[in-house]
């Protein structure tokens, strides 16, 4: 009884991973709305309802690819410690490691430009963490640096930055991979970010005219 219990137990969560890898492969191509249980069901070898029997709806399955790349970040950043070096070197190695997960990246990427649509079910979700990740990094650049970076800008300035930038080498990269080094150019860019030159140059001095 243990063994069948065991077996079952383990092809349930064999089939539900296989359907969360489609379902991450399909929002990635189609976007959330457009991505339909059918074509999901159909690349897993299921009908609809074996799909909604493990994840309960079309949003379920949404929420948990969302989670899947959570769970994945959080792995890969590790625990928050060490100020704006420590926290600058753990988004390095997150962009290194999105450098091996092409279809992760595209899928969050679709969704993410998706959820701005008016009643998106991930809309809140990506509200939400934009303003979580904002507030975190706002809080490591101001352990740093205090209320004003060298260059001029404030910590909240440098987060809303810093996430803007890695969204758009993200984009950057899926279209032109080998022309974009996304590790490289955040480096360059924590490294401006606290540039007195970058500063003056943003904010030149006033005229004596």
């Amino acid at each position: 009884m243990g063994g069948r219990g065991t077996n079952r137990s383990k092809q349930s969560a064999e089939r539900r991973e296989a359907i969360l890898n489609v379902a991450l492969e399909v929002f990635a191509e189609r976007g959330y709305h457009r991505a339909s249980l059918a074509v999901i069901a159909d690349r897993v070898g299921l009908t609809q309802q074996g799909v909604l029997h493990y994840f309960g709806s079309k949003e379920g399955l949404l929420q948990a690819v969302l989670d899947r790349r959570d769970e994945l970040d959080h792995a890969t950043l590790g625990p928050r410690s060490g100020g704006t070096a420590a926290a600058r070197d753990a988004i390095v190695r997150l962009l290194e490691r999105d450098g091996e997960r092409r279809g992760i990246v595209q899928c969050f990427a679709v969704l993410a430009a998706d959820s701005v649509t008016e009643d998106h079910p991930a809309q809140g979700y990506f509200r939400d963490r934009y303003a979580r990740i904002r507030a975190l990094y706002t809080e490591i650049v101001r352990a740093d640096y205090g209320d004003l970076l060298p260059s001029g800008v404030t910590p909240e300035q440098a987060a809303t930055l810093l996430i803007a930038v890695v969204d758009g080498m993200r984009s950057q990269w899926l279209l032109d991979p080998d022309e974009v080094d996304m590790p490289a150019l955040f480096r360059t860019l924590a490294e401006l970010l606290g540039s007195k030159t970058l500063g003056a140059a943003a904010c030149p001095p006033p005229s004596d005219a």
